[in-house]
């Protein structure tokens, strides 16, 4: 796999992680069969990042302001040896963090394929369909307006006021 398709890969299963309700993260991880030991190399703790616009998306960069960000670093201990995984969360979300970060770890170890399966690939479709109705739900709302010219009869200047 080439480097642009591993960061390719990493960015879409790390917004996945980040994006899913924590009910989620939390049920998968309950019914996972044979959880491997999980140790936090740095527990999940809040912090404050700056969050930067551009003007038009692509002209200048701005300081919008800052956010709430939570992230957290596991090893994970495997049959196939260990991996670690970290999560950043939007928010003050800790055990979210954590559980992102577990299955980040999972990612890297030999359960990537059951992960993928099990984990990534029907979070990413929930994900889209709430955001296919939230897009339903905002076009449902939309207002077309429309301005109808007045004609000038002639040279006189009416006020409109």
């Amino acid at each position: 796999m080439k480097t642009h398709d591993v960061v390719r890969e990493r960015r879409r299963t790390a917004r996945v992680l980040a994006n899913a309700p924590q009910a989620d993260l939390q049920r998968l991880w309950d019914a996972w069969p044979d959880r491997p030991e999980v140790q936090y190399l740095r527990g999940p703790e809040a912090g404050l990042v700056m969050v930067q616009g551009r003007i038009g998306g692509t002209g200048d960069r701005f300081h919008v302001g800052e956010a709430t960000v939570t992230r957290a670093t596991v090893l994970v201990q495997q049959s196939g040896g260990q991996s670690t995984g970290t999560s950043y969360v939007l928010g003050s979300h800790p055990e979210h963090a954590g559980l992102a970060a577990i299955f980040d770890a999972l990612l890297a170890g030999p359960a990537r394929d059951r992960v993928l399966a099990e984990v990534i690939e029907p979070l990413e479709s929930a994900q889209a369909e709430r955001d296919a109705r939230a897009r339903a739900q905002a076009r449902s709302t939309v207002v077309d307006f429309f301005t109808v010219a007045r004609e000038n009869d002639g040279p006189e200047d009416e006020d409109d006021e």
